[in-house]
């Protein structure tokens, strides 16, 4: 048996806002369009995870948010971890290792650069990254199949990996 993990990453921000701060900046209008249309991909494909985890930052959180919406899960469902947000794979490994064994697919939400390495990682050298270097842009979701046991999650452990972005889904 595996575990599925998806890797999604926040949708496009606003860098015009007037957020005092970088974990403030909220979403654009680009990526309030595309983060439900993420979710409602997602519902389609049957990828609906049973346990959310997400980092706290205003454009992860409405990203999150409005993908768990249209996949019909509540935003209780959604488990806060501020470790998250500026987070490498090695903290990211951290707190995949602590998600309850019990958790059969899981979406991790979350930043760049943090994400794309962790994507690396457990892809290993069979990664593509695609021509504009960009494995990871706004609102793009990765899912990966993984072994059980996510204490120990050695480099190109993933079993499967397929990468999804919001314009491969127009």
């Amino acid at each position: 048996m595996s575990r599925v993990l998806l890797i999604l990453r926040h949708a496009k921000s606003s860098w015009d806002s007037a957020a005092d701060s970088d974990f403030d900046r909220p979403l654009a209008e680009r990526g309030e369009q595309d983060a439900p249309r993420m979710g409602a991909w997602m519902k389609a494909q049957g990828w609906v995870p049973d346990y959310v985890i997400s980092s706290p930052a205003r454009r992860a959180a409405q990203t999150v948010e409005a993908v768990c919406a249209a996949l019909d899960l509540g935003v209780d469902q959604i488990h806060w971890d501020e470790r998250i947000y500026g987070a490498y794979d090695r903290e990211l490994m951290q707190l995949l290792a602590e998600i309850p064994a019990d958790a059969k697919c899981v979406l991790l939400a979350g930043h760049n650069p943090g994400l794309e390495d962790l994507l690396s990682h457990l892809w290993g050298k069979n990664s593509q990254v695609p021509a504009n270097g960009k494995l990871m842009p706004t609102a793009a979701l990765a899912q990966v199949e993984l072994p059980d046991d996510w204490q120990q999650l050695p480099e190109g452990v993933a079993r499967k990996v397929t990468v999804i972005r919001p314009k491969e889904i127009d």
